[in-house]
């Protein structure tokens, strides 16, 4: 199994792409800590995921929030001794058009998808540099790259997330810690499935694989960029995205 023995938080983890990629670990070995801001779903999904066998622990968290943010590093620390990987999967959507969004829209978005993955990184990484060791992965989006239409700040976000990850691949390399960030396309998420078949259609037209992804595409990227496979693979952010053309 290629993480044994290794501790992974990962946020927004009780569903989508970050509920696989939780499955994904524990089945490669890793001990888990899912992180999500409503407690019940949270109960859930642990309780879902230990059917599977593994380790396994979740804490409701607001990843926007510092002190929030301390007590779940403190609890992985608690639980599991160690912090060996970080998925910041937390993130959020609020759309609108740059002349309608509300400044309460940009806020929000920033403040999760942004603001959130600073808070757990600096956390996290804390503890990482005393280990001499560590996995920071970040989630993107192929929207960070290329921009989309009425998402302003989810782009602005994503792009981001892409800047600080080159910038502490540059400023952790030195206490053996590797970041690296993940750009997934369409992804047949809960919500994407509820979407109408012609705009599910129109997302597989633009894939030259002609198919959505599935969120175990995403973790199973995740998987490879936490192991020791990817020893040497820092500072990149990895599309998985069935060849997306505009």
């Amino acid at each position: 199994m290629k993480l044994s023995n290794k501790t992974a938080i990962i946020t927004g983890g009780c569903k989508g792409i970050g509920y696989a990629a939780a499955k994904k670990f524990l089945k490669e070995g890793a001990q888990v800590v899912i992180v999500d801001l409503n407690e019940a779903d949270v109960e859930g999904a642990v309780s879902s995921l230990r059917k599977q066998g593994g380790q396994i622990e979740g804490i409701a968290a607001d990843v926007s929030d510092k002190s929030s943010v301390d007590e779940a590093i403190q609890f992985t620390i608690d639980h599991f001794s160690s912090i060996d990987i970080v998925i910041n999967n937390a993130g959020i959507v609020q759309d609108a058009q740059l002349l309608k969004m509300e400044e309460e829209q940009w806020d929000k978005v920033i403040d999760v998808n942004l603001k959130g993955v600073f808070l757990i990184t600096q956390a996290a990484a804390s503890r990482m540099k005393e280990q001499q060791s560590g996995v920071i992965l970040n989630a993107s989006s192929v929207v960070g790259l290329y921009g989309n239409f009425g998402q302003t700040n989810y782009v602005a976000s994503k792009a981001g997330v892409n800047g600080m990850t080159k910038t502490w691949a540059r400023e952790l390399g030195r206490y053996n810690i590797r970041v690296n960030s993940i750009a997934p396309g369409f992804v047949l998420t809960d919500m994407v499935k509820e979407m109408p078949d012609h705009i599910i259609n129109m997302m597989k037209e633009k894939s030259l694989l002609n198919e959505i992804g599935k969120p175990e595409d995403i973790a199973n990227a995740y998987a490879f960029l936490a192991s020791e496979e990817a020893r040497f693979v820092t500072g990149a952010v990895l599309s998985v995205d069935g060849g997306l053309v505009s």
